[in-house]
């Protein structure tokens, strides 16, 4: 069973996903918060596998929130995601640079949902690939990058895959395109994710941008 905890200002959009999660027979709603402050404190008491978190409201905002959850040892289990409009939230470029494991549009489709929450809570693939290029693109380019990591200890395959992991495609994309399986393209994401000490694929496409090996704009 899949627990997801709702984050969000806005009864009636908590009342939505509420209704079509509670709907899924491997779901379930753990917890609702109203704001950031409640969303740590939910996160900490329920320990969902995942937390639906709205990056506007009152008080502490949902980039705050994230933070304090995904900077938690203790609630290393506990997978965010953020819910945005995009055109208007510049933050959530840096919710993913803080752990958040990938970010939804709020005008998604019911069964865009589901899909979504099973996919994080198993830990496979960075949600929505396609929004997640155009929206590091767009706000990549204003943020001054850190000093290039070192990326030496990586394989030729592995730089290839990251390369393309940061592109947007999903392991199944991945596997397709090298002509490898499904499974050999999991364990070499769960190499490179360890060797450059990294908690999700999300951290792992912010990596690939701010280190300079992929451009805004650039596709496989």
């Amino acid at each position: 069973m899949i627990s997801v905890a709702l984050a969000d200002d806005q009864a009636l959009v908590r009342a939505g996903f509420r209704a079509i999660l509670n709907g899924e027979p491997d779901m379930t709603v753990a917890g609702e918060a109203a704001d950031g402050t409640q969303a740590v404190d939910l996160a900490r008491s329920a320990r969902p596998d995942v937390m639906l978190m709205d990056i506007r409201m009152p008080g502490a905002d949902g980039l705050a929130a994230t933070r304090q959850i995904c900077a938690d040892p203790d609630l290393a289990g506990v997978r965010v995601v953020i819910l945005t409009t995009y055109e208007s939230d510049e933050y959530v470029y840096g919710a993913i640079r803080a752990g958040a494991s990938g970010f939804l549009l709020k005008d998604l489709e019911p069964d865009e949902l589901i899909h979504a929450v099973r996919v994080v809570a198993r830990g496979d693939a960075l949600l929505a690939p396609s929004v997640t290029r155009r929206l590091i693109a767009e706000t990549a380019g204003r943020l001054t990058p850190p000093p290039a990591p070192l990326l030496d200890a990586l394989t030729g395959r592995e730089t290839e895959i990251l390369d393309l992991v940061a592109a947007g495609l999903s392991n199944e994309e991945i596997a397709a395109r090298l002509a490898i399986s499904y499974a050999t393209t999991k364990t070499h994401v769960s190499r490179i994710l360890t060797k450059l000490g990294l908690r999700d694929r999300a951290q792992l496409v912010v990596l690939a941008y701010e280190s300079g090996r992929i451009r805004p704009g650039w596709l496989p």
